[in-house]
């Protein structure tokens, strides 16, 4: 190595020196650790509906507590169950199928059941008891009111119909809803056309005639309260209706929804409504008049119906509105992902059975946006719920169910988390429970296999009991972790905290580009030079597989060109996510010894003065450590060496320039020898003329030493000035000139 290459090896080692220092100030105040000890908190309604509730009651602040005991009554033969009342002791099921006709059921109190009914209509809508005994059950489409008095209920006696729809004037294609004014008369509420039919059941030769009809597409739902007061909800402009008992209607509220589904009352005269789909205007014309021509009316199902039987969503959800009995509306609650089916109210609470989730809600009436997810009927849609003596019946679709939901909390509650992944082999710590002091235990179990289950044997560790402030937990360092809670009557769990260490694992280098002649500045910095040079990564997606989308596929890093400066760019990433920092090492392609470049660099770019290493083929060793996250003993590295790329900052050498003129044209000879990189071009000058394109002996300028031998024609008494200039292929040039004698 001559005296030259130690000169500049010894200036440029004490400038990385100088600058080491600051860049280990900069790199120490900047880094924040990410490593150490981890939690993993379970706290929000969304993160709780990732595990599995049996019996548990789950309010949408993150409140989990006992929920009333939810027990299978029986299971039918039919795919969906539309409606759903109590007479006496039994209940009665309507059910619905897409050909073939339907039934009604009876289930009686010790859940066996009977066909009580049979009917050529697809769908029993609507089932209504009736003072004396008695049910009604309305068919759909095209269908009838049947009615069955005493022993014709429990099947022994055949239906009798109690209104036509083909009867009456306007043939409407659904019968949704009934109930019973306080007079006794039977009101029918039906769908395409939308209609209230009133129906005198003293007198069943007396016609049916109309109570009030809207411009809507369907009645969805029917209430009378107390005093006789009748509402109904409406699809397609989604109106609530107040109507007297004489038939004046009044529009009490036109929800956001376009479908009000179902109505309830509670004693204080507050009307519950539940609306769902987005809101549309009515596609309908308004109904015709006496003595005005017909309007053609399309029939259209219910949005809620569809939804149920296609078991698809609603866009835009469900919602829930109050309306005071001064006719004051308050949103109450908003279900972005539910279509709620069915209301009831009880024990100071209202119930929503929705879809297609297969959720019944219990709602806070006097807390707007506070619900408690109470049960899981293990089917797709809540479609029906009656009150009993001792809870809730729920009738569901798809499959075809009956469950009841007790007043008496459940015993046996317990909640099992989602699996947690630790990435790695994890050591599992304390353990923080916040919520009731005591009636609530903790249960862990770990395993390497993401699903406890994933074959016949178990291969994870048994459950086992955690003990307040127990550390570390009592089971296997393993990469997954489950917790169980169970909890008895009267308990409240909030939140659960797991403290874990996971197994530090070295980060990875994975590709490194280097990019002479240009300079990167930091951001912040201050740079120069001429244009710019994208730096990209040719095969990060090979290299890295582990990588994520982003990183694949990072933009190219844009630096100035500078041909004093060399730029390296690196893709890297860690297992544990932990704060990286970075060193840089060089050699010569033809030594062994690694020298310090700069070290603690916390970006992902490098440039530094090619000018100060000598010239030649050199790499770069770029060494990713975890330090900032770890403590010195624990800390890992991994390291990868760049392709090979060269510095040449030192033009061309020139031989002798010789030049004669002879019969008025000069010639000149010359060789060009460069010691790291081939000639690149040439040029010359006569007489600071316009410089010209000068091609080596054989044309090809492609060797490191190059002959030029060329001729020029010149005017005039000599002598003249003959200038030449010769670049390498970094752009390093050489001149020189001569006279011409």
């Amino acid at each position: 190595m001559n005296a030259l290459h130690h000169r500049r090896r010894l200036a440029f080692l004490t400038l990385l020196a100088a600058t080491s220092l600051c860049a280990v100030e900069t790199a120490t105040a900047q880094a924040t650790p990410q490593g150490g000890t981890r939690q993993w908190t379970v706290s929000r309604y969304d993160e709780f509906e990732r595990g599995t509730p049996t019996n548990i009651a789950l309010r949408n602040d993150g409140r989990m507590e006992a929920a009333p005991a939810l027990r299978p009554i029986t299971t039918t033969q039919a795919s969906f169950l539309w409606s759903l009342t109590s007479v006496g002791a039994d209940l009665y099921a309507g059910s619905g199928a897409a050909s073939g006709g339907s039934q009604l059921f009876r289930i009686d109190s010790k859940g066996v059941i009977t066909t009580a009914a049979s009917f050529k209509e697809l769908n029993v809508q609507a089932l209504l008891p009736l003072p004396d005994g008695g049910l009604l059950a309305a068919t759909s489409p095209d269908g009838k009111v049947y009615r069955s008095l005493g022993a014709g209920v429990a099947g022994t006696g055949a239906p009798q119909v109690a209104f036509d729809s083909a009867t009456t004037a306007e043939k409407p294609k659904y019968l949704w809803s009934m109930a019973l004014a306080k007079d006794g008369d039977l009101l029918v509420a039906t769908g395409a056309p939308a209609v209230i039919y009133r129906v005198s059941l003293k007198n069943p030769a007396a016609k049916p005639t109309i109570l009030f009809r809207s411009g809507d597409q369907h009645i969805r739902c029917l209430l009378v309260a107390p005093d006789g007061t009748i509402y109904a909800g409406s699809d397609g402009a989604g109106i609530i209706y107040r109507i007297s008992p004489d038939g004046k209607p009044f529009a009490l509220y036109a929800a956001p929804k376009h479908e009000i589904t179902s109505l309830a009352l509670d004693a204080a005269g507050n009307l519950y409504a539940a609306g769902v789909g987005d809101r549309r205007p009515p596609p309908l014309p308004p109904l015709s008049t006496s003595g005005q021509p017909a309007v053609s009316i399309a029939v259209l199902q219910a949005g809620s119906a569809l939804a149920a039987t296609n078991n698809n969503l609603v866009p835009e959800g469900s919602e829930i509105y109050r309306i005071a009995p001064d006719g004051t509306p308050l949103r109450l609650l908003a279900l972005p992902m539910d279509v709620v089916y069915a209301l009831t109210f009880r024990n100071g609470a209202l119930y929503a059975g929705s879809g297609n989730r297969g959720r019944v809600y219990r709602v806070d009436p006097t807390n707007a946006g506070v619900y408690t997810d109470v049960a899981h009927a293990e089917a797709s849609q809540v479609t029906a719920m009656t009150q009993t003596a001792s809870g809730i019946a729920l009738a569901t679709a798809n499959s075809g169910k009956l469950l009841m939901i007790s007043d008496v909390v459940a015993a046996n509650a317990n909640y099992v988390s989602d699996v947690f992944d630790g990435e790695t082999a994890t050591r599992w710590g304390r353990t923080e429970v916040v919520g009731s002091t005591s009636g609530v235990e903790i249960f862990v179990r770990s395993g390497n296999v993401e699903n406890p289950h994933d074959s016949l044997s178990n291969l994870w560790s048994d459950w086992s009991p955690v003990k307040p402030d127990q550390t570390p937990l009592p089971v296997p360092a393993a990469r997954y972790l489950q917790w169980k809670a169970v909890l008895h009557p009267g308990a409240q769990l909030r939140s659960v905290t797991v403290n874990y260490l996971p197994r530090n694992l070295p980060p990875q280098v994975d590709d490194v580009v280097v990019q002479p002649g240009a300079r990167w500045t930091p951001p912040g910095g201050s740079g120069g030079g001429s244009g710019t040079v994208a730096i990209g990564f040719r095969n990060a997606a090979s290299n890295a597989p582990a990588l994520s989308v982003e990183e694949r596929v990072a933009p190219p890093l844009i630096a100035q060109r500078d041909r004093t400066a060399v730029t390296a760019r690196w893709l890297s990433h860690d297992p544990n996510d932990d704060k990286l920092t970075y060193t840089v090492d060089f050699r010569d392609v033809h030594e062994q010894t690694w020298h310090l470049l700069k070290d603690k660099i916390i970006e992902h770019a490098y440039s530094f003065d090619s000018g100060l290493l000598p010239d030649g083929e050199y790499e770069l060793r770029i060494t990713a450590s975890d330090a900032p996250s770890h403590t010195t003993a624990e800390a890992l590295t991994a390291e990868r060496i760049s392709p090979p790329f060269t510095v040449d900052t030192t033009p061309p050498v020139l031989g002798t320039l010789a030049a004669t003129v002879r019969n008025g044209n000069l010639h000149a000879t010359f060789d060009a020898t460069d010691s790291t990189s081939p000639i690149a071009h040439a040029e010359f000058s006569v007489d600071a003329g316009p410089w010209q394109y000068l091609e080596p002996a054989g044309a090809l300028s492609d060797s490191k030493s190059e002959h030029y031998d060329f001729t020029a024609a010149v005017t005039g008494e000599g002598p003249h000035t003959v200038a030449i200039r010769v670049f390498d292929r970094n752009e390093n040039a050489v001149s020189a000139k001569a006279l011409a004698k």
